[in-house]
């Protein structure tokens, strides 16, 4: 299975500035990423995309990553997650040969573990595996309603039980893990392809940082479980 590992890491967060190297508990945000894959020993590829010369800098002591400097158009706010995995594919050496599957790991997840991307790797390499895209969830049993015009508020699921234990669960895309068909990308134009397939991790795996707050809670999180 010819397969490359991308980590987008642009330097231009605006919620959280320099994010993706800001100190995590005294490591770079960005190197909880990169040491998981290394962990995983997944022998493939691993590209780090980034316009940043700061962030290209500390990607490189991973002796395993490489840098792929995007264009600063791929770096702002609009830039999509797609056009930068194009990118990545376009820019690829020429003595690789071109890859099946990208698989997609986000810096600003940094709590997912190595044997959580390895089993991911396992998953689409079951022959029975037919989708376009596996991508990470998490399972949430909230009781979720919708404010109506007047004000009012109406159940999104009125039959659901009241209490969380009976209700069915809903699964939640938390961006933490993808994998997709390079094939299905230049296709479709999107991550997900046509056909998508879910991996439930946990919930601290799958946390997300995207805020100030976010970010406390994170340093409580991997202080506590000791996540690199």
């Amino acid at each position: 299975m010819k397969m490359i590992v991308c980590v987008p890491a642009r330097g231009g967060s605006k919620r959280v500035p320099r994010k993706n190297i800001r100190q995590l508990n005294g490591i770079p945000l960005l190197c909880y990423t990169l040491e998981a894959i290394k962990a995983a020993n997944l022998n493939t590829p691993l590209y780090v995309s980034t316009e940043d010369d700061q962030i290209a800098k500390v990607a490189l002591r991973t002796p395993i990553a490489r840098v792929i400097k995007r264009p600063l158009e791929l770096a702002t706010d609009d830039a999509s997650t797609e056009s930068v995995l194009l990118h990545v594919l376009d820019n690829l050496p020429h003595e690789m040969e071109f890859p099946e599957w990208v698989m997609v790991l986000p810096p600003s997840s940094p709590l997912r573990k190595a044997e959580t991307i390895h089993r991911f790797v396992m998953r689409i390499k079951d022959p029975d595996f037919n989708a376009d895209c596996l991508m990470s969830v998490t399972e949430n049993r909230g009781d979720f309603w919708l404010i109506q015009e007047d004000g009012n508020m109406k159940r999104l699921f009125p039959d659901a039980p009241r209490r969380q234990q009976d209700r069915k669960p809903l699964y939640e895309e938390n961006s933490a893990i993808y994998v997709t068909r390079t094939s299905a990308l230049r296709e479709t134009g999107s991550i997900l392809g046509k056909r998508v397939q879910s991996e439930l991790i946990s919930p601290m795996e799958g946390f997300d940082i995207n805020t100030e707050q976010d970010w406390a809670i994170a340093e409580f999180l991997a202080s506590k479980h000791n996540a690199l």
